[in-house]
Order: structure tokens, then sequence, then C-alpha cells
């Protein structure tokens, strides 16, 4: 069984956090180029309002200005990851998993299968149905049914010697008049929603923490051990 620790960063702003999960990976490069053992991660975070645009994300999927932007208090990234834009903020739970692929499968399709798998388990124990979307990673529902596609959690990665970094989305309370301003993930035509939104109640994203931990856990047979963490400034 694998160990995982678990750092919960509580409230943070999106660069320092991007800037420990490249420490992290770094750490981990050296570490396996020593042939020594440096442990697996899984940040927990809630962003501050923020929009990220992957490597081969378009601009124009930006929908409002520089200036409105700033008005609006929203910080704008491009960064390293896959996928195009996306949103983060206040009652999103973001998880970033810092893991060596080595020691699991190295396949970044079954990777991301696996995240997948992690979110579909942890919103079924509140009745919904997620459901993958073909040609498209994250989770949704109502895949079948045209126009009714809605997407709950974002998923975006970069790998570099099997070592992973960014990860997933899930809207749990998000204030979803955010995603008004971009063209979520670039695609057309297709909704986002939250799990407070679909089961019209408002839920503890410390009880979705505690689901996802369990079923992590499961998906990637693994013990996951808390560790307080702040992230250094």
């Amino acid at each position: 069984m694998h160990e995982i620790i678990l750092q919960d960063l509580g409230h943070e702003a999106y660069k320092p956090v991007w800037e420990y999960q490249e420490k992290l990976l770094q750490q981990k490069i050296k570490s396996k180029q020593s042939n020594n053992t440096e442990p697996d991660y899984l940040l927990f975070v809630e962003h501050d309002p923020v929009y990220t645009l992957g490597k081969n994300g378009k601009e124009k999927n930006l929908l409002i200005s520089e200036e409105l932007l700033k008005q609006k208090g929203i910080e704008y990234f491009h960064i390293n990851r896959g996928g195009d834009i996306t949103f983060h903020g206040p009652q999103q739970l973001v998880g970033y998993p810092i893991l060596d692929l080595e020691n699991y499968k190295t396949d970044l399709g079954w990777y991301l299968r696996s995240l997948e798998e992690v979110i579909i388990l942890t919103i079924g124990e509140y009745g919904l149905k997620g459901e993958r979307s073909a040609g498209e990673t994250g989770v949704w529902l109502d895949t079948n049914s045209k126009g009714k596609e809605r997407k709950i959690c974002a998923m975006g990665i970069r790998c570099s010697r099997w070592i992973t970094m960014h990860g997933f989305a899930l809207n749990v309370n998000v204030d979803l008049n955010y995603f008004n301003y971009i063209t979520p993930c670039g695609i057309q035509n297709k909704k986002v929603t939250s799990i407070q939104k679909e089961i019209r109640r408002e839920v503890s994203i410390n009880e979705v923490k505690e689901k996802l931990i369990k079923n992590f856990g499961l998906v990637f047979d693994a013990t996951i051990h808390t560790n307080a963490a702040s992230v250094p400034s």
C-alpha cells in the first residue's frame, strides 16, 4: 500500500501554491536521481478568485478585460498544466497530487481516469451520478442528454519524470457566476455546476474533504496521513 501525505493549505492565493507545487516536484525529481525516497503528497486548497489558462489554452476563452479583472479582484495566470481556462475560488475544493507514477502506473490516461474515479465516488455519496465525457477530462453530469451536459469537476495536470502536479477542482458551494466570464475549459455550449446547485443545499466542504480522502485512498491503494502545513513564504 502506498503512503501519501495530505497537506490542507486552507485559503491561499494561487501563485504561492503553484510555486510550492513546483518546489515539491523538484524535490522529488532530485530525490529520484539520488535513489532516495521522497514522500508523495496530496495538497488541498481553496484559492482566492483566479482564472488559470493552460499551456495550450486560447486567450479568447477569457471573456472580460484586464481592467474588469482588476475591478472584480480576480487574478489571472498562464500556467504549465494541460487544458484550457478554468476558475478557482472559495468553496471549490482544489486538489494537487504530487505523485511519482513509477510507484503506481506509468500511464497518464490511467492517472486521469483514476482522478475522475475519485470524484465520481465522492459525489456519488451525495446521490449524484458522475460521468466521463468522451474526449474531455473531468467529471460531468448527464453527458448523454444534449444541452444538459454540465461539468462539476475540472482537471488539468503536468507530469515531469513521471511526477505529477496540478490536479482537480471540485465545485462544492462555489459561486458559479465567475464561470460566466470564461468559456470553461474552452468547451462551448456546456454548463458548469456544483454539488450545492445539484442537491439544492449547501454542503460542508470539510465533509467533502473527508469523503475525498477516503476515496483517494481506495482508488490509489494508499494510506493517507494528514500533516498540517502552510505554504512557505
